[in-house]
């Protein structure tokens, strides 16, 4: 973590005034006056303003069930930002993990913890994502009630989307009905969704983002809730044992 960041999360300084009290030298890391605000500091160091020790306030993690049009923004734009939807202290230290589109709905992770939020949409993880995806063409195959068997074998084997230049991970559909389907997939590409039924001569029509991990979208659209400890440490690592020292 930056040491103005460092600064800024453990006490009541904002980055302005951080970055005045780092220049006037009134920094030391382990023991060593700090006038650099960009270096890189770990909660392990020992980081002190004007002799007093800082610690880092505890890390906050949130879900949110993205209302249509919205935007996974910190600011206003063509649409409002998810953050008018938060009532939080310090929301400006918030930043969102796995974002959606403005059309899009369902789970957003929203956090101030970097190193977690970097490992959950880590590929090397392939951290399963569920989506609920109504499409404009029927994917019943020749039974009605059950889903086109081939158009499953081709998510399955992976697809080779445009531009790319390896086919995508193995995904699984499972039927709900002749227009929608639950897709999941382990990895996050560019407009992924869209562009795998766009590959087999589909369109998605609606897209809702229902799980990513153990973490299931179970409030209301527009409404929020923090994480239970469970649900972040639920991802097969600790929050803090990757990318040590950086956010």
């Amino acid at each position: 973590m930056r040491l103005d960041k460092f600064v800024c999360k453990s006490t009541a300084l904002n980055r302005q005034q951080a970055l005045l009290a780092i220049t006037a030298g009134e920094l030391t890391v382990n023991g060593k006056v700090a006038f650099d605000a960009g270096m890189q500091v770990h909660e392990s160091n020992c980081i002190e303003l004007g002799g007093r020790l800082l610690v880092l306030r505890p890390f906050r993690y949130l879900l949110l069930n993205k209302p249509m049009d919205t935007l996974c923004s910190n600011v206003d734009g063509d649409y409002p930002s998810i953050f008018n939807l938060i009532d939080v202290p310090n929301p400006h230290e918030l930043h969102i993990a796995g974002r959606l589109d403005a059309d899009t709905t369902g789970l957003v992770l929203i956090t101030d913890d970097g190193r977690w939020s970097f490992n959950v949409f880590n590929p090397k993880y392939h951290c399963q994502k569920v989506y609920r995806v109504r499409l404009r063409n029927s994917i019943e195959g020749e039974r009605k009630g059950e889903i086109d068997r081939q158009l499953v074998a081709r998510f399955e084997q992976g697809l080779q989307l445009p531009g790319e230049t390896k086919p995508t991970l193995p995904a699984t559909l499972v039927y709900v009905s002749d227009h929608e389907v639950l897709l999941t997939i382990g990895e996050g590409r560019y407009h992924q969704v869209k562009r795998m039924f766009a590959t087999v001569g589909n369109r998605v029509k609606a897209l809702h983002r229902e799980r990513v991990g153990n973490i299931q979208c179970d409030v209301a659209s527009g409404a929020w809730r923090y994480l239970s400890d469970d649900e972040v440490t639920g991802f097969g690592f600790s929050p803090l044992s990757e990318l040590d020292g950086q956010i």
